[in-house]
């Protein structure tokens, strides 16, 4: 275990004003391991756990790692009491208020720019917004300051007032549940409160134009990381965690070239850019945690548009690249993957490993394990995924790890090279010895997955075009209004979908004009995830079983 060194006597100038010279980062702090060869691991804890489990994290969790590895965490926003409580959900509710017709009052309003805190900020400073993360040596945040800001001539109370406020309550709340410490709560309140009130003189702007472009809507979003992770680095702190707080609101890499695709995605070389980024400004938190916010700034695009609100997953996967990680945590509030819904089915077991394939088919067919994409960027580097369970820290997890057979095959595939040609004799012999390590090994599915709540949708052609315009327009009407399709049967006149039910009268009518439609409401989709032929399964056969059942 490393302690930080006591600090060193101040300067007769500096006692004289505390604005100048805030204390001292105390001493004896749980720090990261200085081991050498120790390797880092990334923990991203969502935001239900960083809700209701912040001290749990803090005091149970982070340091029963950190004398053997160096450790970040990554957080999302704080889930509230109720879904719609939620961070982000409240920001965004703010964000359209704030574009609706203010109500009348008799009084202007007085709105603080913040730019100030117990983050290792001065009385004194800048008034320009927050939006990166300076090194300070007293509290796991920064330097700055808060200058009040009045805005004269506004005699109405804007729709998003009682939303901010809001915001700040739920904070507060949080902050005085889990923080003991009577200076880091302060410091901690009123960071909180400069926040809030950025948010207010952003609103104000937004409104002032009657715009919140895309860009905009990712600043605002961002704040409730911003919160969630000051957060947590007092309630390390305040369980005895040297911790910073680490805001990548200016990490995006900004070269010449740096733009989306033809087609408006972001390319592989973007991420690989922003995880070098990412990495080597955690490094310079030194034996500290870093707590770092799992929004990363404006990019090309829009940040929601381009990657959605999964982008904290995602900048945990970047952040495990860029630090070249022994392990990318994912801590949720259940034990890891299962065989099935244990709440559905008792006798569903713990998968203690699983391949990122099978992953993958879980995440898109209704579990909600890792996306895709975020577990793309780790595989790629063979960085293996853990999903554990806050409340069940010892639990061993389920493990998403690359299958190194499969990469072999995969990459004797993209060599073309042919197999020498086999006798039939040999091929006999080794379909034998196959069939005797399947009775002796047999494989099993990995779990089974079921969607309730769908729509299965009929269109039949009215023969006013042929297949391709009819699909074409099928087709073009769903992504038009955002229908995803999970599964699909067509032929040259008919098409037959599974969707997520929520159809609107619109979206039928739209969908009329190409022929008829026929709907089965109230239906769920049943999927077998596994590496595994469907004969050896005989999933058919227990298909047929159950139907005969019903």
């Amino acid at each position: 275990m490393s302690r930080s060194s006591s600090s060193s006597s101040r300067s007769s100038s500096s006692s004289s004003s505390k604005s100048s010279s805030p204390p001292r980062t105390p001493p004896n702090l749980h720090q990261n391991s200085i081991d050498p060869s120790s390797r880092w691991l990334v923990q991203k804890f969502g935001g239900t756990s960083v809700g209701k489990f912040a001290v749990n994290i803090a005091r149970d969790i982070v340091p029963s790692y950190i004398d053997s590895n160096k450790v970040a965490i990554v957080c999302s926003a704080r889930s509230g009491s109720t879904k719609a409580l939620g961070t982000t959900n409240l920001l965004l509710r703010a964000a359209s208020e704030a574009l609706k017709r203010p109500r009348k009052t008799s009084s202007g309003y007085v709105t603080p720019v913040a730019n100030g805190g117990i983050f290792g900020r001065s009385e004194e400073g800048s008034q320009s917004p927050p939006s990166s993360s300076p090194r300070g040596d007293t509290y796991p945040w920064g330097t700055g300051s808060m200058t009040p800001l009045t805005m004269p001539g506004i005699d109405s109370l804007p729709a998003f007032h009682a939303t901010v406020d809001l915001i700040r309550q739920e904070h507060f709340n949080a902050a005085r549940a889990s923080v003991k410490d009577a200076d880091i709560l302060k410091a901690l309140e009123k960071e909180i409160e400069r926040d809030c009130e950025w948010l207010r003189s952003f609103l104000y702007a937004s409104q002032v134009i009657d715009e919140i472009s895309p860009r905009s809507k990712d600043t605002i979003v961002g704040l409730g990381e911003r919160l969630a992770c000051k957060i947590m680095a007092a309630v390390l702190r305040d369980q005895g965690v040297d911790s910073e707080y680490v805001s990548l609101e200016d990490i995006v890499p900004e070269p010449d070239d740096l733009e989306a695709s033809d087609d408006g995605t972001l390319d592989q070389d973007f991420y690989d850019r922003l995880s070098r980024a990412v990495g080597e400004r955690v490094k310079q938190c030194g034996p500290r945690v870093p707590v770092v916010t799992g929004f990363f700034g404006p990019v090309p695009g829009s940040l929601l548009q381009q990657v959605g609100r999964g982008y904290t997953d995602l900048l945990s996967a970047l952040l495990a690249v860029g630090l070249d990680a022994s392990e990318l945590q994912i801590w949720k509030e259940v034990d890891g993957i299962f065989t099935a819904d244990p709440r559905k089915v008792p006798t569903a077991r713990l998968i203690s490993i699983i391949s990122p394939a099978e992953a993958a088919e879980l995440t898109y067919y209704g579990s909600e394990v890792v996306h895709p994409f975020t577990m793309e960027q780790a595989i790629r580097c063979r960085i293996p995924i853990r999903i554990k369970n806050v409340e069940n820290p010892r639990g061993g997890g389920t493990v998403i790890h690359p299958d190194p057979e499969a990469d072999t095959a995969q990459e004797e595939d993209e060599l073309g090279s042919v197999p020498e040609p086999v006798s039939p004799v040999a091929l006999a012999l080794l379909a034998a010895r196959a069939r005797e390590a399947s009775k002796q090994h047999p494989r099993h599915p990995t779990a089974v997955t079921i969607k309730e709540h769908i729509v299965v949708l009929n269109i039949n052609s009215n023969r006013k075009s042929v297949s391709h315009g009819f699909l074409a327009g099928i087709f073009g009407t769903l992504d038009r209004f955002g229908v995803v399709v999970d599964l699909i049967s067509t032929s040259e006149v008919h098409v037959s979908m599974a969707i997520e039910d929520g159809l609107s009268k619109k979206i039928l009518e739209r969908l009329l004009r190409g022929g008829t439609v026929g709907l089965h409401l109230s239906t769920a989709r049943t999927r077998v995830v596994g590496i595994v032929r469907l004969n050896k399964m005989k999933f058919f056969e227990c298909l047929a079983l159950g139907w005969g059942v019903l």
